[in-house]
């Protein structure tokens, strides 16, 4: 077994949405005072107070900016460093908040989204807690809560570039996001946000057949094997359980996963996160899997010792033995175990690294497959 050393607990982060409501609060203070509280103070959605020091703010006629640059902890997030900024502008009495996209920050082009098309790519919770912030303040200050708020991210559009954003529809930049205000190390929530609001995308544009493919090649294959559009794709990296389980209780006719030999090897297993960290490749189970597609007794023996799953696979082709074939048999009776007690249809699709088809399955009636 592999030894690891002592754990060290990891450095949570602030979502874009915080970020963005500690910067319009300070804004509005500013607009109204004409000094920026520095550090300034906000809410969280669990009721905590957290503070946060300003990067930038400026005034001129009739507006006040603030920024704030995200840190992400020790979370692997891609709007870690960027400066959230918001612009604060006075609104019509008793109008409230009226909501811009500046430079970097989307809008909502398609349906399926929490928010409709045309709005500002700001999300529901963050919405609120600005709006709760700039309320607050307005309190203290004994002036309106009535403001026309406008968040940018410079270098936005580019960092949107490395997300799901363009695929969901949400054009121009990032989105303001976050549903507690924090970011947890590596919990992979984020990535599996995206997922779920890729497949609300897919289901209001009446898309009736999804992939979720586990890497780039995989994904490329696939939308070009079956004549995928943009929309019908699924980033969904190793996270086949947390696309799944959403899709069954969202359900689209069918579903195809999309991989490599080894993470499909994982599939097989009963693995539904297929990152290393949640389990490896099991030789052992591996070998099981070539005996039963014929292969010698020689190479079954040998499996277990091997370094890899490629490793498998390239003997299993000079023998002529269609391992990736039993793999996919074995990987999607677990995707369909997923959405069991639906009709669902589910199918599992092996690529290799230059993109060729190596094995691929009917598609199995989730319904009927519970075993």
């Amino acid at each position: 077994m592999e030894k690891t050393g002592p754990k060290t607990e990891l450095r949570r982060g602030w979502t874009t949405g915080s970020c963005a409501t500690a910067a319009a609060r300070a804004a509005f203070h500013a607009l109204h005072c004409g000094d920026f509280p520095d550090p300034v103070t906000i809410a969280l959605p669990s009721g905590d107070r957290v503070a946060f020091s300003l990067a930038m703010h400026d005034r001129g006629a009739g507006f006040a900016r603030a920024g704030i640059v995200k840190d992400a902890g020790d979370d692997p997030d891609a709007t870690h460093g960027a400066l959230i900024i918001a612009k604060v502008t006075g609104n019509a009495p008793g109008a409230g908040i009226a909501w811009r996209a500046g430079e970097g920050v989307g809008t909502v082009t398609l349906p399926g989204l929490p928010l409709p098309p045309g709005e500002p790519a700001i999300n529901p919770v963050p919405r609120a807690m600005i709006a709760q912030a700039i309320e607050e303040e307005a309190q203290a200050l004994g002036v309106p809560a009535d403001a026309v708020v406008e968040i940018a991210i410079p270098d936005g559009e580019a960092i949107a570039r490395k997300t799901m954003n363009p695929r969901l529809g949400i054009i121009g930049g990032l989105s303001i996001l976050g549903t507690r205000g924090i970011v947890i190390p590596f919990s992979c929530a984020a990535w599996i946000h995206s997922i779920h609001r890729g497949v609300d995308v897919a289901r209001a544009a009446g898309i009736d057949h999804v992939a979720g493919a586990t890497g780039n090649t995989s994904e490329r294959a696939i939308a070009a094997l079956d004549d995928l559009p943009e929309i019908a794709l699924m980033d969904m990296g190793d996270f086949v359980g947390g696309m799944l389980k959403y899709i069954r209780k969202h359900p689209i006719p069918r579903v195809t996963i999309a991989g490599g030999f080894a993470k499909m090897v994982k599939l097989s297993q009963g693995l539904i996160d297929l990152h290393s960290r949640s389990g490896s490749v099991d030789l052992v189970h591996l070998a099981h899997l070539a005996g039963e597609a014929g292969a010698s007794d020689e190479l079954v023996a040998a499996i277990p010792q091997m370094n890899s799953a490629l490793e498998a696979l390239q003997r299993a082709d000079a023998e002529g033995v269609d391992i990736a074939g039993t793999v996919a048999a074995h990987a999607v009776k677990t995707a369909a175990r997923l959405v069991r007690d639906t009709d669902i249809g589910v199918d599992v699709a092996i690529f290799d690294r230059e993109g060729k088809l190596r094995a691929r399955t009917p598609v199995v009636s989730a319904a009927i497959t519970t075993t």
